[in-house]
This record gives structure tokens, sequence and C-alpha cells, in this order.
């Protein structure tokens, strides 16, 4: 594959999802199903389809057959021949569920014990399907809420000793008396194994201290009891209504983002956003969802650490382009905002690339032989690294997904008068 090639995405239909984002962001119709992300890659799962050769084609065949071609020399080797992100973009009317995903480590092994078990690849409960681990970027498009990592050990005793104390003094005792790592755990893993009569007594508390309790600060003002009401409402006897007052609760401004490393304790509450992460599908859940939950594997995957959130703000490159700074190894995500009489140039050395236009109208040209490729919102491709350099003028807006270390930046606003 030496060209340029518009893609095909698949659209994941999750109970969770917008009925209206994404087929807006794709200029179609909205149905009746919720359309919770859009696939843009080469996992098995769901590989994008790749205008090459007159004939549309599985990205991920692409690749196997040609991957210098389409990754360069360089990634190929250091990936094992396969495109080591997937981009995404994620529509969260409701909740995701609480999860976490493993480290590379723990996802090859898992892998494996799972296929040795013969669990079906795509069973319900299976947790691992594939072998690849999963830190990821999410940066909003809209305002989007969600929770990320523990908190401070003294607020998470305040909160819940405010909401449920009478039915929780024991467990929250745990992290007490050790206000470190393994207590976080402890308390953790006795709030998931409770007996259900106990957890119903400790949401019905919650719920009813968030709606009516006196707290120093307007419990209206405060997120936490927003959204353990809001939990409450669609998973009435789910121990997670209470993880907004052990988790960080964020809400991040479009543009803003956060990066998740493996491990991290997380869930994606409410918006749309652009997400970036390696080539992966292994989540392991605890609550929050009517899906497989395996709170063992849970809880040995987990990082039981305190966490300050570090919300992301793009790294200006240009007078056009903007890159989200994290330390993957797989994924680099940047943003790209052309206007008339200005224009964006690749770098030549760079592994394959993919565009999504989210506003506005822009034109990709890569030099003489090839028609320019008019990108209107929606609107994907994807470029090889065997594409010498490419450039984009119009007037809108694409995120850009690439790798890191072999992607370079030569990055120019230039007056199309120059």
């Amino acid at each position: 594959m030496k060209t340029v090639g518009i893609l095909k995405n698949t659209v994941q239909d999750y109970a969770w999802g917008s009925l209206t984002a994404i087929p807006e962001l794709l200029g179609q119709p909205a149905t009746d199903k919720p359309q919770a992300e859009l696939w843009m890659g080469a996992h098995p799962k769901a590989p994008s389809q790749v205008y090459h050769d007159g004939k549309w084609e599985s990205l991920l065949q692409v690749i196997e057959a040609n991957p210098a071609d389409v990754l360069g020399k360089e990634a190929a080797e250091k990936f094992g021949g396969k495109l080591p992100y997937l981009f995404k973009v994620l529509a969260a009317a409701k909740p995701l569920s609480i999860q976490a995903h493993p480290n590379a480590k723990q996802a090859k092994e898992g892998f494996e014990r799972e296929n040795r078990l013969g669990i079906p690849l795509m069973s319900s409960n299976r947790n691992y399907k594939d072998d690849n681990h999963k830190p990821e970027c999410l940066c909003a498009l809209t305002r989007f809420w969600g929770m990320n990592g523990f908190r401070r050990i003294p607020e998470i005793v305040k909160y819940l000793g405010g909401l449920c104390k009478d039915v929780l003094e024991k467990e929250i005792a745990l992290v007490e008396s050790q206000p470190n790592s393994q207590g976080l755990k402890r308390l953790f893993q006795a709030l998931l194994t409770m007996p259900q009569e106990k957890k119903m007594a400790a949401i019905s508390s919650a719920a009813s201290h968030a709606t009516s309790c006196k707290t120093p600060r307007d419990i209206l003002a405060d997120p936490v009891f927003q959204w353990i009401q809001r939990l409450h409402v669609e998973y009435p006897e789910d121990i997670g209504v209470l993880f907004p007052a052990l988790f960080n609760l964020f809400c991040l401004e479009p543009g803003q983002a956060l990066y998740l490393a493996s491990g991290e304790p997380h869930a994606y509450l409410e918006g749309v956003g652009i997400e970036l992460m390696a080539n992966s599908d292994n989540v392991l859940r605890g609550g929050l969802t009517q899906k497989h939950l395996d709170v063992p594997e849970l809880l040995n995957i987990l990082t039981f650490q305190e966490q300050a959130l570090s919300v992301i703000s793009p790294r200006k490159c240009s007078d056009v382009e903007w890159v989200y700074d994290t330390p993957a190894e797989e994924f680099s995500l940047s943003v790209i905002s052309v206007f008339p009489k200005s224009y964006w140039i690749s770098h030549g050395k760079r592994s394959a690339e993919i565009l999504l236009c989210t506003d506005g109208q822009l034109i990709l040209d890569n030099g003489p032989g090839d028609d320019p490729i008019h990108l209107f919102k929606g609107a994907s491709v994807v470029v090889p690294a065997s594409v010498e350099q490419y450039h984009l003028y119009g007037d809108g807006m694409c995120y850009k997904a690439s790798v890191p270390g072999i992607a370079g930046f030569m990055l120019d606003t230039r007056s199309a008068e120059s």
C-alpha cells in the first residue's frame, strides 16, 4: 500500500452509547440504537476497511500483507508487523463500567491462560481478548465527566463516613488503620465482596445521604453527591454507586485530555471524546455493568495508590498543530487546525498515521500522481509510511494518531502566498 486510503469504520452499539453523537459526526441520521464507539484501526475484533487498489479491504489484512510499506520498516520491526494503536471516538450517554486494563506482562499471561482453558475468544466471560496492554489517552470533544484513580485516603474516609458510616464502619476502619496501598486494597476488596444484604444497606444509606445530608459544602454543588444520585438511578443494586467517594472525579473541557496507565481504575461517565490507545480490547470490570465481572483478577491488576489528577493541555508545535504528550510508546495524539492561507506539512519519516476530520473541510494532497482527497466532518484516512510527504490545507480540524519516536514534527503554518 503506497497511497492514502479512505477508511470505513465499525460502530460499536454498546448500551451506554449516545443516540446522536456519532451519527452527527458521520453526517448520518440517528437510529434507535445507541452508538457508543467508532473504531479506527486494525484490531482483529473490528478492523477498518480501507479503499485500496480499487476495492475495499481489511486494514488488518493490508498491513499483514505489506507491513513495511504501511508501518515503515522501523515500526514493523518494533511492533511485530502490527499497527500499535487503536483510534476511537467514544460517545457516552450513560456511565461505563468501573474498569482497569492489564500491563503487558499480565495481558500476555492472561491471554495464554484463557487460551489453555479453552475459553472462546468472543465469550462473554473472557477477560483477555488479546495479549497486549492498553494504556490510553482520552481527549474531550464535549464536556466530559469521569472517574480515575483513588482519591487521597483522608478524602475517602470523609466521604464514606458521611455517606454510610453506620453500615461501613468496619470497612472504613480498614483504610483508617492502614492508610496506604494495602489498606486501599483491603477496603476495595471488602466493598466488592460484601454480602448482598449489606451492599444494599450501604447503597441505600449513601443514596439517602447524598440527597439530604448536610455537609460543609452545599450538597447540590458537590459532584460526588450528584454522581452518587445519578449512578443510583442507573444501577440501584450496584456497589459502584459509592465509587465517586473513592475515585477522583474529573470534568474535562473540550480540548483537555487525560492519560490512563495500565492498572488505573477508571469509569467514563458522560461525554464525547477522542480515545487513542495501544491496540487492545482487554478490560477487567468491577461494577456499574451487566457484563462479566472477575473481582479476583481485577484485584490482581489494579494499582492501589492515592493519585492526583493530571489534566493534559496540548503543547503547541506550530500555529496549526498541538500535541498531547504522554509516555506511551505505541501512540501519539495531536490536533491539526488549518485555515485559509495556511497549510500543514507532514514529516518525511513516520509510521502509519490515521486522520479523523472533526470540523470543517480539509484537503489532503500527497503530491503529483494522486488526486487530492477532500476530508469532510466524520471522514477518516490512513496515510501509510510509504507516502513520502503530504499536505493539509482548507478550513477545518482533524485529530491525528501516529507512532511516537518515528513520527517527527515538521509543523509549520505557511502563507499560501509564500
